[in-house]
């Protein structure tokens, strides 16, 4: 039974059947293999610099705390934009808003193949991170719109699997297209970039003939059908916080959110745009096509994680908070281990922590819902993504200084294992708080 289909006979059985379960089937056929593929497309093109990495920084004579900079001042960009960018799409619609964002990050993207020195490359990180900012929280806010609570975070699960296999199958495709150096007289990363960016384009221009804003103007539902799930979701947000935007984020609950999403992206992003170079160190090799396969495992893995964890939760909303805690607990020590374990054992810590960092956030999505609706939510979650994004921003920072001052090969991995430890703490106190109540 493929994936889709077993999702499904979850979405099913969680919703109880009847109009509402065969409108909510139908948004999860329509909307999640779409996007699935942008969440795809949008990781490698983020995150595609860590491959380019060595061969870029040799190539335009860029130092390592450059390109640390240029990697994480993409997320500052992110957070400056990153709430009025979701409020405009609950204002035009996911159709226009998406869709325009992703052909916008596709060229950017496509065009780091130009940069020339570090100045550019800094600056044009920081253009990409503005022209992404509304879109993961706006894909977010779709899956919101689209999926009652007791399907959201199997939803969000869905199209989060887009990273461990932008991952899995983008670390073998960017090391396959590092190997075209040379052709007509441009370097790998050149090639990696334009044939990595521009599939981005292909999918925003069919977005906007795709895409429905809301149930009441899904072309794919019947009239029942979208009775049914506007009043189970107009249900659902009675329960919720309703208030302008602006008092939405003076709240306390949301902050906290807000934080628990920040911390994991410290750790997640401290990982992640070093995993490459990190396999090809303990292979005794450059980042090449057998290193970048090795680097793919524990994104592999993590695969698993994302497509089972969160669907357990949705059987067991009442153990949501301890689920993710969990997880970030196993990413800590994946990540503590790692340095010790040899080879072999270091690239299965690192897919444990892989498995928890993903895992995690599915769940972590539920929680915003629960509280907030309508403008108050979009506002909530870009005010979560942004900072999660200003966090994101100093990751590679954090990482690179704490390599600089104990050059031991263990102590970046040991703080960004912290971090995890302070997320899954944080996480822990919902349970004492509003933000928590989801049973």
């Amino acid at each position: 039974m493929s994936s889709t289909a077993s999702s499904a006979d979850g979405i099913r059985a969680a919703t109880g059947g009847g109009v509402l379960d065969r409108a909510v089937s139908k948004s999860w056929s329509r909307l999640m293999p779409f996007m699935f593929i942008l969440y795809f497309i949008a990781f490698i093109d983020r995150v595609n610099v860590g491959f380019a990495k060595d061969t870029l920084s040799a190539d335009i004579n860029m130092s390592a705390s450059a390109f640390a900079f240029g990697a994480g001042i993409f997320f500052a960009a992110y957070a400056i934009s990153g709430i009025p960018a979701n409020l405009m799409m609950h204002r035009v619609g996911a159709k226009v808003w998406l869709s325009m964002t992703t052909i916008i990050w596709g060229l950017l993207s496509a065009s780091t193949a130009l940069v020339h020195d570090e100045t550019q490359f800094i600056v044009l990180r920081f253009v990409l991170g503005i022209a992404e900012a509304g879109f993961y929280p706006g894909i977010l806010l779709l899956a919101s719109i689209f999926f009652p609570d007791k399907t959201r975070a199997s939803a969000v699960a869905v199209f989060v699997l887009g990273v461990p296999v932008a991952l899995t199958l983008g670390s073998p495709i960017s090391g396959a297209l590092l190997q075209m150096h040379g052709m007509f007289g441009q370097p790998g990363w050149f090639w990696m970039f334009i044939l990595e960016g521009l599939p981005a384009v292909i999918i925003g221009i069919f977005g906007l003939f795709y895409l429905d804003d809301k149930p009441a103007t899904a072309r794919f539902l019947s009239a029942e059908e979208k009775a049914a799930l506007i009043a189970q979701l107009e249900s659902e947000a009675k329960k919720t916080e309703t208030a302008r935007p602006l008092a939405a984020l003076g709240s306390i609950h949301v902050w906290h959110l807000a934080l628990i999403y920040g911390v994991i992206q410290i750790a997640v992003y401290g990982l992640l745009f070093f995993l490459p170079s990190q396999v090809a160190k303990l292979m005794g090799t450059t980042l090449d096509f057998k290193s970048s396969l090795v680097a793919a495992i524990p994104w592999a893995a993590s695969a698993l994680g994302v497509y089972f964890i969160p669907r357990y939760a949705d059987r067991h909303p009442e153990l949501r908070v301890q689920v993710s805690a969990g997880c970030m607990f196993v990413a800590a020590f994946g990540l503590a281990v790692s340095p010790f374990a040899g080879p072999v054992g270091a690239i299965a810590a690192l897919s444990l922590s892989a498995i928890g960092f993903l895992a995690v956030q599915p769940i972590f999505w539920t929680f915003p819902a629960r509280i907030l609706s309508g403008p108050a939510l979009a506002a909530g979650i870009g005010f979560c993504t942004t900072l999660g994004a200003v966090c994101s921003f100093f990751a590679p920072i954090i990482r690179v200084q704490t390599d600089l001052m104990f050059p031991n090969g263990w102590a970046g991995l040991a703080v960004l294992s912290g971090f995890s430890v302070l997320t899954a703490v944080l996480i822990l106190m919902l349970k004492g708080g509003r933000a928590a109540r989801v049973d």
